[in-house]
């Protein structure tokens, strides 16, 4: 299996959007109410909405591909922060780092996580800062073998009903 990690531009949304929305619903899918993950989906996953994150300064995004075809399987996202904590100019968000589940255990996610981790080092960034569901055990794991501690707490909207999110910080 070879897999192409590569920073996203304009014309990735459709790939995007595609990959965010299949990863959030086999992440949610029976924990999250159906009408909530559609909504989320919908508007957090859209076309549109990656396509302004792809336009906007200050956000930095990366795809993974398969060698062969060329399918998105994974992307990272880094923005400027967003979280109910303390923050300065030298601190970025990994707003999103979502890999298909069948690539799991891959080692996926951890080159996805280095590729965004040399992305803010070399920007002169000195934290990383990201906010996960407080029931998502599996990624809470990922980010604490990544260096990750607590530094938070947040409410997380997802169609209609909040939910608890954990926000983690780590030094770059």
């Amino acid at each position: 299996m070879s897999i192409t990690i590569r920073p996203c531009v304009a014309g990735d949304e459709a790939a995007l959007a595609l990959v965010g929305q299949a990863t959030f619903l086999e992440t949610y899918a029976g924990v999250l109410p159906a009408a909530d993950i559609l909504s989320h989906c919908k508007t957090q996953h859209g076309e549109a909405f990656y396509a302004n994150w792809l336009a906007k300064p200050g956000y930095s995004l990366w795809v993974a591909e398969m060698d062969e075809g060329g399918a998105a399987i994974g992307y990272a996202a880094l923005t400027p922060p967003d979280l109910p904590v303390p923050t300065g100019e030298r601190d970025v968000e990994l707003k999103r780092i979502y890999v298909l589940n069948r690539f799991h255990g891959t080692g996926l996610g951890a080159k996805l996580m280095s590729t965004a981790m040399e992305s803010a080092t070399s920007n002169g960034f000195t934290r990383m800062l990201l906010g996960v569901f407080g029931g998502n055990s599996r990624a809470i794991a990922f980010y604490a073998r990544q260096g990750y501690a607590e530094a938070g707490v947040r409410k997380f909207r997802v169609g209609a009903n909040e939910y608890d999110d954990l926000v983690l910080a780590r030094s770059l």
